[in-house]
């Protein structure tokens, strides 16, 4: 009877026994444990690396240590002194069974690995990339076997890996034999898994290449944001952003698809701008990472409807019209390079995720498999916070969406003073109830504004959507701006930062170089976008027959810096316990990661996107009804009692409908001025 050893492998928990000699690598495979391997167990690429458990292990009723495998090998040893070994790590296809063992596969070395998330509710990313490398070593021409290239490689293919080709792509054949013949008939091919195997070359190059790489890129409407994944471990190794450069022909959606609807042959100028960008994006992550571009073999895409035709070099025109019509909703799937101009590998794909309707696209798609509201049972709002806002309601048994049309108000822009956030904008704001007094911390600076040496190092430059947000809160909190969204003008007789503006009143907040006010457009413009924002929201509850939600998630760049008191307190999301309220950053750029590394995640929100039920707002007549409520701060109806339990609300007026507080408000503000003239 052969002699043999038990083997236990953590954290799986498998276990058996086999022949002592056995490689860990050959027993792991045989129990379907998860370890890595590009080599085919050559001892080059270190990907099986294991951790030999010490002592005894009374639940599994054996002892292990480092004498229950044989001495380190000479490919172990001229791995170690190449790349090297951590401490206590073997090359599980060297390390080779003399006794019963505790094996530990650390999360490194498995193929199936997960990305940790930094938030608790996050929906973790698990490893499993549509792309592989596979290590072979192919048989030398021969005079008396002749067969070509090709053949050997696909020979090879099949004796290390058990897989097999039918065919390939022209560009693989033009540099088959350079680099067989470059790598002294050794290779690493690039797998793509098409019918339910790794069966597609999709690169190759000499020797040994463990790693590749893609580019998970949102291409929003005012910025394109690009992540370069490490395939294999889903690590980004490098992050860049830059402005959208269609702004050149309109700041929001609409304006673009009027610009193209007007300049009929701009359509190939507007899909060449952005892709120049996501090839600028590409190639600056590839220097930052310290990578060859020729190695990023995958791109993910994710974006709304109208950034998803203009990129594909569709004509939006269609979805600035009803009913909306979009060209494709599938996933869809080219070639990166060949079709798009990325400078990256030949054979590189693109994937871009199914879009779900005329006006909710792939990047919402993308939030969606970030978030996975349709995993559990929680009913889960999730407010994509942008231009124009897209809005998911549900649980595992019924998805809505819709989108709203917010415009650029909440992130700075069409606001006197607003910008983008970037260093020197405002961001946080407080208000002295009875002072009247602010102070502010801008980006960039830890200072407050009331702190010493705060004029001397800071440079305001004006104030984001963030500092918006909780400046018109803070003034609603001190009395200084009415229910129905007006600066009273009564409080100039308090302070001197109410000033009369035409024949309304701003609030001063800073004086400098640049002075700093919100005026009564500031306020309406915010009013018009969060009441947007509100009455999306709510008209899916409607839909949905429920009147609370569980959780509420606020998605987007800018979404992730809002703080969730001031957005309950302006009516921008409704009422809920503050501690459910959770910002998720760029979720679209993480759904894009999530489709990058997990191949089983496109086929998830494929199905998906099929059941999701989409709320057109435009033809809804509750809308508008929930606009013109939600216009008041927080709102002109719905009660806010989890909002009233964490802030002291100053208390609305008596029975007074919105018209006559108007109109009580403008008469106090023509008093004002009476007073001071």
């Amino acid at each position: 009877m052969t002699e043999s050893a038990y083997l236990v492998f953590t954290p799986s928990g498998k276990r058996g026994r086999f022949p002592v000699g056995s490689s860990v690598l050959s027993c792991a495979r045989q129990l379907g444990v998860d370890v890595d391997s590009v080599c085919g167990g050559r001892g080059i690429c270190g990907r099986c690396q294991v951790t030999i458990g010490e002592g005894g292990y009374a639940k599994h009723g054996i002892s292990s240590s480092l004498a229950s495998i044989e001495p380190l090998t000479d490919p172990e040893r001229k791995y170690d002194a190449r790349k090297g070994l951590a401490p206590g790590r073997r090359l599980g296809c060297h390390a080779r069974l003399v006794a019963d063992a505790v094996i530990d596969v650390p999360p490194e070395s498995q193929v199936h690995r997960q990305v940790v998330r930094k938030r608790a509710e996050a929906r973790a990313i698990e490893v499993d990339p549509v792309v592989k490398p596979y290590y072979v070593e192919v048989e030398k021409p021969d005079l008396h076997h002749p067969s070509g290239d090709f053949q050997r490689l696909n020979q090879a293919l099949q004796r290390d890996w058990g897989l097999s080709l039918d065919d390939t792509d022209l560009h693989v054949l033009r540099k088959l034999q350079q680099v067989l013949r470059e790598g002294v008939w050794k290779a690493t091919i690039a797998l793509r898994h098409t019918l339910g195997k790794y069966d597609e070359i999709v690169g190759l190059w000499p020797g040994i290449q463990d790693r590749l790489y893609g580019l998970a890129v949102d291409v929003g409407s005012t910025t394109v944001a690009c992540h370069l994944c490490d395939l294999g471990s889903g690590e980004v190794l490098a992050a860049a952003g830059a402005m959208n450069p269609q702004i050149r022909f309109g700041e929001d959606l609409m304006s673009r698809v009027s610009y193209l609807m007007d300049n009929s042959d701009s359509l190939g100028e507007m899909t060449e701008a952005v892709l120049a960008t996501i090839n600028g994006l590409a190639q600056e992550t590839a220097a930052e990472a310290g990578i060859d571009p020729r190695l990023i073999i995958e791109v993910v895409l994710v974006g709304n409807p109208i950034m998803h035709h203009l990129l594909l070099g569709l004509d939006p025109s269609e979805l600035g019209l009803a009913p909306f019509a979009l060209c494709t909703d599938q996933a869809v799937k080219i070639y990166a390079e060949e079709d798009l101009g990325i400078d990256i590998a030949l054979g590189s794909r693109a994937y871009l995720l199914p879009c779900i309707a005329g006006h909710v696209g792939a990047d919402a798609a993308a939030v969606i498999l970030s978030e996975g509201p349709h995993l559990g049972e929680a009913m889960t709002l999730i407010i994509d916070v942008g231009t124009n806002a897209e809005i998911v309601l549900g649980n595992r048994e019924r998805l809505l969406v819709a989108s709203s049309p917010t415009g650029p108000a909440l992130e700075g822009a069409q606001i006197s003073c607003g910008q983008r956030a970037a260093p020197g904008a405002i961001e946080r704001v407080r208000i002295d109830p009875a002072t009247l007094e602010p102070r502010f911390r801008v980006i960039g600076a830890e200072l407050w504004s009331d702190e010493d040496d705060f004029s001397d190092s800071v440079n305001v430059t004006g104030i984001c959507g963030s500092g918006i947000i909780e400046l018109l809160g803070e003034m609603f909190l001190a009395g200084l701006l009415t229910r129905d969204g007006v600066i009273d003008g009564a409080k100039a007789t308090v302070t001197p930062r109410v000033r009369p503006r035409g024949d309304t009143f701003c609030y001063h907040i800073h004086e400098g170089e640049l002075e700093i006010s919100i005026t009564q457009e500031d306020v309406r413009a915010v009013q018009l976008a969060k009441g947007a924002l509100y009455a999306g929201a709510r008209l899916l509850m409607d839909h949905m027959g429920s009147d609370k939600v569980d959780r509420v998630v606020l998605a987007g760049a800018f979404g992730s810096h809002i703080d969730p008191k001031y957005a309950m307190l302006l009516g921008m999301i409704p009422d809920c316990p503050l501690e459910t309220v959770s910002s998720a950053g760029n979720a679209a750029g993480t759904g894009a990661r999530i489709a990058l590394v997990n191949k089983a995640a496109r086929d998830e929100i494929e199905a998906l996107v099929r059941r999701i039920e989409k709320v057109e707002t435009a033809v809804e007549p509750r809308f508008q009804e929930h606009f013109v409520g939600a216009m008041a701060i927080p709102h002109a109806s719905a009660p806010f009692p989890h909002l009233a339990a964490a802030v002291e609300l100053p208390a609305p007026p008596i029975e007074m409908p919105l018209q006559k507080l108007n109109a009580g408000t403008r008469r106090r503000q023509r008093l004002a001025r009476k007073d001071r003239a």
